[in-house]
Order: structure tokens, then sequence, then C-alpha cells
């Protein structure tokens, strides 16, 4: 196992708007006979809606916008990934920079008490140790919003099926 580290920085408006951090949707697999008669039937209109899938994903794939389920970063073009660590300690310590890079401008003064920020990168640190991907947000003034992210890769324990970004 290793850790990929994202992180993201921009309007928290954008960062709302939750259709755009969302995969598309599977094309449905046909279960029965009568479904693959039906798709044969329609080939063109299923040609269409795998074209427009794969335009979709690509665009979601290349967007830096966070996803909304953690994992799904592994979804997301390689040259997104901030940094690449083995050890769930260096995962941590990067976080660590990370808070105490923007900790001046978090919009709460309890969020960015360094005890507080201190404790979020030991339970980083212990969490990365088992397996469980790590997210934070943040805002940063009143309209923006900071997205950090470790995910575990090779396998990642809510997603195993996805492939590492990096092959």
């Amino acid at each position: 196992m290793h850790i990929h580290a994202y992180s993201w920085l921009g309007e928290k408006e954008l960062f709302d708007r939750e259709s755009l951090r969302r995969p598309p949707d599977r094309l449905r697999a046909p279960v029965t006979a009568e479904d693959e008669a039906y798709d044969r039937e329609h080939e063109a209109y299923d040609r269409e809606d795998q074209e427009r899938y794969r335009t979709l994903l690509e665009t979601f794939r290349h967007s830096d916008l966070p996803p909304l389920e953690t994992s799904l970063w592994l979804l997301k073009s390689p040259a997104l990934i901030r940094a690449t660590f083995e050890e769930p300690k260096d995962a941590a310590a990067w976080l660590g920079r990370e808070l105490t890079e923007h900790a001046s401008g978090f919009l709460s003064h309890q969020e960015a008490d360094t005890a507080r920020l201190a404790r979020l990168v030991t339970t980083a640190a212990d969490r990365l140790t088992h397996g469980t991907d790590v997210s934070f947000g943040f805002y940063l003034g009143r309209t923006s919003f900071l997205s950090l992210a470790l995910v575990t890769c090779s396998p990642n324990h809510w997603a195993p099926d996805l492939p590492c970004p990096l092959r």
C-alpha cells in the first residue's frame, strides 16, 4: 500500500456544486436475454450513450474539484497528485505542513489552534496505518475553501477495484 496526497483551494461556491464532483453514472449492463435483445435493437443509441459517458468521465477525471467520495480521487488524473508516500507518518507530516501553511487563513480561530491541528495529524497517521483514507475541509475567508485528502492506494479500502492512477 502507498498513499497519494491531494489538495484543492478554490471558491466555496464551486465546491458546493456537487454534480461537478460526482463521476457519471455507470452504463446499465444487460441482465437478461431480453435486455441484450433490447440493447442490440438500440445499438446506435448505446454507442451515443457510451460516448457521452466517456466524455463525462474524462471531464470528471481532469477536473481538479475534489470528488464527493475521497477514494474517487483515484479516478482523477495523476497530474492532480501532490505527493506519494510509502509510510503513513510521512503522509501525515505532509498534511501537517499543509495545515500549518493555511492555518492563518482559517475562518475559525478554533480550527487554527495548533493543538487541534496536531491532533488531526496524529489521527490521520493512525487512520492511514489502518488503510483508511483521510479528508479534511476548511473555510478560508468567507468565499474560499481548502480540501486536503490522503488516499490509500493498491488497494484502497473503500474501492479495492480502482487501479492506482500512477500504474
